[in-house]
């Protein structure tokens, strides 16, 4: 990470591509299923998930969305963890990270089924998959990984005074991202029993993915604006310490 007076590390185009991954892989998702869903007939953003956009004709889009994103996220923990080679979170953050995106290939392998009255043409009402139930379960792997990693990634920049902002915004983030992934779930499980007809479902699923995509941007962006500057340096406040001391 950044500190003054740390040694300072150079790195190779390949990681800086990597780490680059992470901020169009995320960005492109968003910019995917915000078109789609506002284009797609008799869909519904406010009630239906993105996930559904994966059916139909059409749906190849979000299907070939979720999969470029998870091979991005994939590539840019890669990236990350030859900028974290030690420290707090250096091989947690990127496996989560990893994980998440795997997760997201997976959603976009097994299609989910169709939900909450949005049926296309050529879809069951009623029918259910494994495929759909793969997509299901697959869903908390792909929420919590994510989390668990900003947390994660909050610890390792709460240590470093350079990156204390940082860590008050992925503390921020990780909260209201599980938040609204929970109030969601909810959200949905009211609908489904009748409850909350036409509950917000859609709005709350897509305010998730954007403040916890966003993240990763975000992420990704400072990190290559830093890679750019000849003070860059990978160490923690922690380990500058105990360089100093050798």
């Amino acid at each position: 990470m950044l500190a003054e007076n740390n040694q300072t590390r150079v790195y190779p185009l390949t990681t800086k591509l990597l780490i680059a991954c992470g901020a169009i892989g995320p960005l492109l998702f968003i910019l995917v299923f915000l078109v789609e869903s506002a284009t797609r007939p008799n869909y519904s953003a406010w009630h239906n998930f993105v996930s559904d956009l994966s059916e139909s004709n059409q749906g190849w889009t979000q299907i070939t969305s979720f999969l470029l994103c998870g091979t991005c996220v994939f590539c840019f923990a890669l990236g990350l963890r030859q900028v974290f080679r030690s420290g707090k979170g250096a091989i947690w953050g990127p496996l989560l990270l990893g994980v998440f995106g795997l997760s997201l290939i997976i959603a976009g392998l097994f299609v989910t089924d169709p939900s909450l009255g949005y049926y296309p043409a050529g879809t069951s009402r009623s029918t259910q998959t494994l495929h759909g139930m793969i997509h299901m379960a697959n869903a908390p792997l792909a929420f919590g990984s994510l989390t668990m990693a900003i947390f994660v990634l909050t610890r390792r920049f709460a240590s470093d005074p350079v990156w204390r902002g940082w860590a008050r915004y992925s503390l921020v983030t990780g909260l209201l991202f599980l938040g609204f992934f929970i109030a969601c779930i909810v959200a949905q499980a009211l609908d489904t029993n009748g409850l909350l007809p036409n509950s917000p479902t859609g709005l709350l699923e897509r305010i998730s993915i954007i403040i916890g995509w966003v993240w990763i941007a975000l992420l990704a962006l400072q990190l290559l604006r830093q890679m750019r500057s000849s003070a860059f340096s990978v160490h923690s406040a922690a380990e500058a310490t105990s360089l100093r001391m050798r």
